[in-house]
């Protein structure tokens, strides 16, 4: 089945992550100065302002910070009703939002807070990859 929902724009400052999500690696950027990664990718760090970014290959682990089953939705998600999504704290810092798969979003009880997680990348389209989060067993 194709690729329904919409697709996050790509510009020359995200570059470094569409190529690793091509590649099935989660690329994050690091700030030089103070050495922190942040998400979203930005050109100034959010938290000392440096200019001297690098990107670097993450983990691709994390653990559930919270989430929200979303019982209303638009475009090709509206077919996913309901489904979960979640804020993720990275194992490098910083927090990601995703689709939160692996889980049963009729039985929200089931998702715990602190679970670990794993990325994996679906294909949207030849250039893009969209990273998706996935419950782990401990």
């Amino acid at each position: 089945m194709a690729y329904n929902k919409p697709i996050p724009r790509q510009g020359q400052h995200t570059k470094p992550f569409w190529d690793g999500a091509k590649e099935g690696k989660l690329m994050l950027p690091r700030c030089r100065s103070c050495n922190r990664v942040h998400w979203y990718p930005r050109l100034i760090c959010p938290f000392c302002h440096s200019t001297d970014l690098e990107w670097i290959e993450g983990s691709g682990e994390g653990y559930i910070h919270t989430y929200a089953v979303q019982h209303r939705a638009f475009g090709g998600w509206s077919e996913e009703v309901p489904y979960v999504t979640a804020f993720i704290d990275l194992k490098e810092g910083d927090r990601m939002m995703t689709v939160l798969r692996g889980v049963d979003a009729t039985k929200p009880e089931e998702i715990k807070i602190g679970a670990p997680v794993k990325v994996e990348f679906e294909e949207a389209n030849e250039d893009t990859h969209i990273p998706f989060w996935r419950v782990v067993e401990e």
